[in-house]
């Protein structure tokens, strides 16, 4: 059998997984006509906890294991993942090969009955799965509760539906990507929720090494998105962001320069540190670093040592 003959792709078994795994299906069978590309659904251990938090639970990594198996037992040549759910640091043996155009990177005010979040009143209850978001929203809205929210995108919008929550804060990118826009009742700007480093964007993983695969999917990446990213990933690896740090890091592009902006906070919002910097946008990865050096000088440590001891 060829190497191209047959192309399988790992991916989580939810709608907005498989979304994600049929359009790098799509664009690999275009590109690589020969061959027969095929997707292997899988359940991970971030899917089936949904009683307790994130943060509490083990993080990132939880999204993704069970697919590194199945690429090192032979079963899967790559696996598709959102770039926000994939660790900070790879696991040994394991590449980010490619990185595609983003979707929409900010947030999404979901609501049935308000339009934004300075509609809500005093004691609504707001539902989020992320401690960026959480600290966010009690930095600037102390007056609402905040309540932790689980499960995949149908099944936080049943609970939204079912009264358990005045409105839920979502990923726009994935609302998007599912044709379900119109629930989005606002966009939320950089300014009002930084997104969280790699967020809309999606990351093509290989086991290390696999040469020929790597040329296979060397075409899905977007050199853009890619600079983007990284500096985001560089920034949140250099303070040790993972699920238990609130922090978000977000980059564009603009007039040939890297724009790079972060924060690291309590997750009661009470203490929130930021930066920005632009520069050149091969350097993605170095102002990454750089800007995490500005966040340290302003204080982040003492964040950063709270939340440790936190954990």
């Amino acid at each position: 059998m060829s190497a191209l003959s047959k192309i399988v792709i790992a991916s989580r078994e939810s709608r907005l997984a498989m979304w994600q795994a049929v359009h790098v299906q799509g664009r690999l069978a275009s590109l690589n006509p020969g061959a027969e590309v095929v997707i292997l659904g899988m359940t991970t251990k971030g899917d089936q906890i949904l009683d307790r938090p994130l943060a509490e639970i083990g993080g990132k990594g939880l999204f993704i294991k069970e697919l590194e198996v199945a690429m090192q037992e032979g079963k899967a040549h790559l696996a598709v993942h959102s770039m926000k759910d994939v660790p900070m640091v790879m696991p040994e043996g394991f590449v980010l090969a490619a990185i595609s155009a983003r979707e929409n990177p900010r947030d999404a005010f979901v609501s049935n009955k308000y339009n934004d979040l300075d509609d809500l009143p005093a004691g609504a209850v707001v539902g989020t799965s992320s401690l960026r978001r959480e600290s966010i929203l009690r930095a600037k809205y102390p007056q609402l509760v905040i309540k932790s929210l689980r499960g995949n995108l149908d099944t936080r919008l049943k609970k939204l539906d079912a009264g358990e929550y005045d409105a839920i804060i979502l990923a726009a990118a994935g609302l998007i990507r599912l044709g379900l826009e119109n629930r989005i009742k606002t966009v939320l700007t950089a300014e009002q929720s930084l997104p969280a480093p790699g967020q809309g964007a999606l990351g093509i993983e290989l086991i290390d090494g696999a040469a020929d695969m790597a040329d296979v999917v060397a075409p899905l990446n977007d050199p853009e998105t890619a600079h983007c990213v990284k500096a985001e990933r560089a920034f949140s690896r250099a303070l040790g962001g993972s699920c238990q740090v609130p922090l978000g890091g977000y980059a564009i592009i603009e007039n040939g320069q890297l724009w790079l902006r972060g924060f690291v906070a309590t997750a009661d919002g009470k203490e929130m540190i930021s930066a920005e910097l632009r520069g050149d946008p091969a350097d993605d990865e170095g102002l990454g670093l750089q800007l995490a050096r500005l966040l340290r000088a302003k204080g982040a440590d003492a964040i950063l040592e709270k939340l440790a001891h936190c954990k």
